[in-house]
């Protein structure tokens, strides 16, 4: 039987590259493991924080150590290695920008072999958190008040910024949550109390984005569902995350025993089966395909559910909360890679 060869796309050119390597050691420890292994053969691909693709041998060294590899000088950034041409399909696992935006997926394409997860569209509908919200409020889907704002506004003349802290301050309140609409793992987001926190928060995410998005602040809890599937994608149960943080910022994220994570979440039934199928809607809004993790905020004082995000590429450790919701609801870390593989080659 001939094996699959499954090009395992890690690393990135972004902050979330050290999170891309541990998703990409548990995806080829999956593939290597039960029936998988006699379907798949790993071939692993890094790509450096500096642009520069690493063929199978360099990948296989930064998987097991964890190590990000740094370059001594400038080599060539549009020289693939040979093994790139061997990939029958690919699993691009790279968080953030120029990994989960549409640029990788545009790239993969052109090499004429299936690709885990959205396309270009889905993908970057889903990393920038303005169109996102356009998409979700065309859906008719319930979520927080929201502004939002360009770094020309921010890094403006002392006329216009004094009226745009007015307008947020007037439309939105206090707290409020201002964050760079492109970039993920909470990277740039920052509370506002007050006038003062609200002007420096801007500055600090003009300095990451172009494009920001603030938000109203809302006393919930935030639960998570996970979406499997192309055009006819399933929910999984639904998880909460809690933490004693004043957000789930980075740090929270991905700091071990900062943050729980409870699968299932204690809420109503009524409330898991609208979580569930308002991620299905949202998978659909942004013409997501393969897998999506979908946030929420559950106003447990009025019954609302609000949506937060969709993530098209989340986390995928073991511990990730994608995983271990498809575990709670019956798929297994090996099975669950294997579908993904299946989807997208059944996608094409």
């Amino acid at each position: 039987m001939t094996k699959l060869r499954v090009g395992v796309l890690f690393g990135g050119c972004s902050g979330e590259h050290e999170v891309s390597i541990n998703s990409a050691r548990a995806i080829a420890n999956a593939l290597m493991t039960g029936q998988n292994q006699d379907k798949y053969q790993v071939l692993p691909i890094y790509i450096q924080k500096d642009g520069l693709w690493q063929g199978v041998s360099v990948a296989r060294g930064v998987l097991e150590s964890g190590i990000p590899l740094v370059s001594e000088g400038k080599g060539n950034l549009w020289q693939f290695p040979p093994e790139v041409s061997d990939v029958d399909v690919w699993f691009p696992i790279l968080h953030g920008p120029n990994g989960e935006d549409g640029t990788i997926q545009g790239l993969l394409k052109l090499m004429q072999a299936p690709v885990v997860g959205s396309g270009v569209l889905g993908s970057a509908i889903g990393m920038d958190k303005i169109a996102m919200k356009m998409a979700f409020a065309e859906a008719g889907l319930p979520q927080v008040k929201y502004m939002a704002v360009n770094r020309s506004q921010v890094w403006s003349n002392p006329c216009v910024f004094p009226k745009l802290v007015d307008e947020i301050q007037e439309s939105l309140g206090y707290p409020c949550f201002v964050k760079p609409a492109n970039l993920g793992s909470s990277v740039g987001i920052a509370k506002a109390r007050s006038q003062s926190e609200l002007e420096a928060a801007l500055d600090n995410a003009a300095s990451y984005d172009r494009r920001i998005i603030v938000e109203a602040g809302v006393v919930a809890r935030e639960v998570e569902c996970a979406v499997l599937g192309n055009d006819n994608p399933k929910a999984s149960v639904v998880g909460e995350i809690t933490f004693n943080s004043d957000f789930y910022d980075y740090e929270t994220k991905y700091t071990v025993g900062l943050a729980d994570l409870i699968i299932p979440a204690a809420i109503p039934d009524s409330i898991t089966s609208q979580i569930q199928e308002r991620a299905l809607q949202a998978f659909a809004a942004v013409d997501a395909a393969g897998l999506a993790r979908v946030d929420f905020f559950y106003v447990e004082a009025t019954g609302e559910v609000l949506i937060n995000e969709i993530n098209t590429l989340p986390g995928f450790t073991a511990t990730s909360m994608y995983p271990q919701l498809w575990g709670a609801t019956g798929i297994p870390f090996p099975e669950l890679v294997h579908q993904l593989i299946e989807l997208a080659l059944e996608r094409g």
